[in-house]
């Protein structure tokens, strides 16, 4: 198998010609059938999301990297037994959430990464806190990186599955319907389990809102 790393980062170029016009479970399909360009075409397109969302239940930038290549290591691996019978990506964050959550259980006890940085973006607008531009001084970069602090910590202090929940619909822009199928829920559970978790958000962080 090709290296999970072998394409620059931000590279555009589709692995496979025409790939855009293929839905990902179909690309998936072409990956069972030995298309290697197409697993390729798949680490380029979900590495990044991967990542983030393994950075937001690790808290560690090398155990995050290294969970998503665990990903698509086993994505490789069960290529033989895909169905197409679920969206790939519903797929595809089954598998990272189990890893995740058995990551979590694994180290609970470790002290997580701690990362502070101007140049890191915001959780909210995407946009990063460069106090030289002149749009914020550094007195409200700096209430914005505790307010940005406060979220992650309470975020992370939920039970797992609604943090879970939150970081697939608030970072990952994940609707009730794919969240659902991640969890095995239904959309109803789905919709009162993030309920439950903003309304614990909201309560907790009523001084920032």
């Amino acid at each position: 198998m090709a290296s999970l790393g072998s394409r620059p980062a931000g590279s555009v170029q589709p692995a496979i010609a025409g790939a855009e016009s293929y839905t990902d479970a179909e690309v998936m399909l072409r990956v069972k059938a030995g298309d290697q360009s197409a697993f390729d075409y798949l680490v380029q397109k979900y590495r990044r999301p991967l990542v983030s969302f393994m950075y937001r239940m690790a808290r560690n930038t090398a155990a995050a990297e290294d969970l998503a290549q665990e990903v698509f290591l086993r994505v490789y691996r069960s290529r033989q037994t895909y169905e197409a019978s679920a969206k790939f990506t519903t797929w595809l964050y089954r598998i990272a959430t189990n890893l995740a959550v058995n990551h979590a259980r694994d180290t609970r006890h470790e002290r997580p990464e701690v990362t502070v940085s101007l140049d890191e973006p915001d959780e909210e607008t995407g946009t990063t806190l460069d106090v030289a531009d002149g749009t914020m001084t550094a007195e409200e970069a700096l209430v914005r990186r505790e307010r940005m602090a406060a979220i992650r910590s309470k975020v992370e202090a939920l039970p797992e599955r609604q943090k879970l929940a939150v970081i697939m619909h608030k970072y990952q822009q994940m609707d009730y319907k794919q969240i659902a199928d991640v969890l095995k829920l239904s959309e109803s559970a789905t919709k009162s389990l993030l309920f439950r978790a903003y309304q614990t958000l909201r309560e907790q962080l009523k001084e920032f809102l």
